[in-house]
């Protein structure tokens, strides 16, 4: 049986939405050992080119979510992508919903951050045509990051 996924933009600042973000922070501890918190401000999600968007099946259950902000003038920068199934197609719908909205933002790259541990969504971004990057911003001095981009 398939589900069909629907994505929209949504505050960031509802039960819903902490609900995931709880659920992807306890995620990437087991998986890399950080919550990736110190990476993420809500407070970035009230700028007018940012966008939250959450994934939902026909009956309102959440599926997802992943956020862009504005980096600098022309990048977005892609935080906080997460699917509760990792096979389901979430992932891919959600970073491709928020590329959409990334070119009707006035973006023209987006740009992003995980670990080298996290193997699974190193591949998940470079099977969905990021490229990998010299590590930047913040990352710059951290081994244990590795950045992309992708150009829209």
């Amino acid at each position: 049986m398939s589900t069909n996924i629907s994505i929209s933009s949504e505050s960031i600042h509802t039960p819903d939405a902490a609900m995931l973000l709880s659920e992807l922070s306890s995620a990437l501890v087991c998986i890399t050992g950080c919550s990736g918190n110190a990476s993420f401000d809500l407070d970035d999600m009230t700028d007018s080119r940012s966008c939250f968007a959450v994934a939902r099946d026909d009956n309102g259950i959440m599926l997802g979510c992943g956020a862009i902000h504005p980096f600098d003038a022309s990048t977005a920068e892609m935080k906080r992508v997460y699917a509760r199934d990792k096979n389901s197609g979430v992932g891919k719908k959600v970073v491709q919903f928020l590329e959409q909205r990334a070119v009707e933002l006035g973006y023209s790259r987006i740009i992003l951050e995980t670990r080298i541990v996290n193997e699974k969504a190193v591949s998940f971004y470079l099977r969905n045509g990021y490229t990998i990057i010299q590590n930047y911003g913040k990352y710059a001095d951290h081994e244990e990051a590795v950045c992309f981009e992708k150009i829209l």
